[in-house]
């Protein structure tokens, strides 16, 4: 029997790799690993990016990046840049000198996409929570306000009829714990809770979907994975990251096609692309706000 076939949707994109040259020109010593007796800690943070498992590193123009580089059985150079920074993977058959130039050769892209990754790191840092009581979550797009009242249900009870102040939130979650709480109780209370209302809203969207989709889904668990937010098993098996519940409706629902459609088609083919545009036309789109919307750190 075939075994699962299971594939993950990346908070991350990774560009087309980089094919083998047909030559392996030499590069000059002196154009290779710049600097390599520099403190990173000396170099200013705006002009410098370091993967924590760097082994290797170049200067880009005027910004010091710092990556890691892995050797495995590919058949070009690929490269991927996420939270921690920039890592490039080779065959063993391409030399430092052929990855140095390909990694210079990138430098735009490669500057960009840690940009963009850092900016995002910034917003999640400044998306952090205080939690007591007055403090503010997103759930389904909209802001909601902590309540701490023990006379209220211990589980979390949401009102949804406060006549808040224009462009302040008119959602409270009313939870059953006293002034004294600690921050740690309060936001188990809240995760608690939003894991409840994602178990149950996801399976919601689940079965609107699946029947336009022609699949049937079997299983659903909620994840906690810290860079994927969907996974999908070929025996109808579904994971959705349970933090989806603080985006709006259409991104949920996007993630939701997503990982349905690979029921259908069990690649990222234009054939699966297709298939999620037959019951979600602008999910590309809703992709982007997926990759660039803060969330709270949990």
């Amino acid at each position: 029997m075939q075994s699962p076939f299971q594939l993950l949707l990346d908070l991350f994109d990774e560009p087309k790799p980089i094919p083998r040259p047909k030559s392996a020109p030499q590069v000059p010593t002196e154009e290779l690993v710049s600097s390599p007796g520099e403190p990173f800690d000396q170099v200013l943070s705006p002009q410098a990016f370091r993967h924590p498992d760097a082994n290797r590193e170049v200067l880009l123009g005027t910004v010091l990046v710092a990556y890691e580089f892995r050797r495995g059985k590919r058949k070009n150079i690929g490269f991927s840049v996420g939270a921690e920074g920039l890592v490039v993977s080779a065959p063993r058959w391409v030399t430092l000198a052929e990855v140095d130039r390909a990694v210079r050769e990138k430098k735009r892209w490669i500057v960009s996409k840690l940009e963009a990754a850092r900016e995002r790191q910034d917003r999640l840092e400044a998306a952090r929570i205080d939690w007591k009581d007055g403090a503010t979550f997103p759930y389904l797009g909209e802001t909601v306000i902590v309540v701490l009242d023990p006379r209220n249900d211990a589980g979390g009870v949401l009102n949804t009829d406060g006549q808040a102040l224009p462009g302040m939130p008119r959602l409270t979650l009313h939870l059953g714990l006293p002034q004294t709480a600690q921050p740690a109780q309060i936001r188990d209370a809240v995760q608690a809770w939003l894991m409840r209302q994602a178990k149950r809203l996801f399976a919601e969207r689940l079965d609107h979907y699946a029947p336009q989709l022609k699949v049937q889904w079997r299983k659903l668990t909620l994840s906690s994975a810290g860079t994927l937010w969907g996974t999908a098993h070929s025996d109808g098996s579904i994971r959705l990251n349970w933090r989806l519940v603080h985006f709006g409706l259409p991104v949920i629902d996007y993630v939701v096609a997503h990982e349905l459609s690979h029921l259908r088609v069990m690649d990222h083919s234009p054939r699966f692309w297709e298939t999620v545009r037959t019951v979600v036309p602008n999910y590309s789109e809703l992709r982007s706000k997926l990759k660039e919307d803060a969330i709270p750190v949990w």
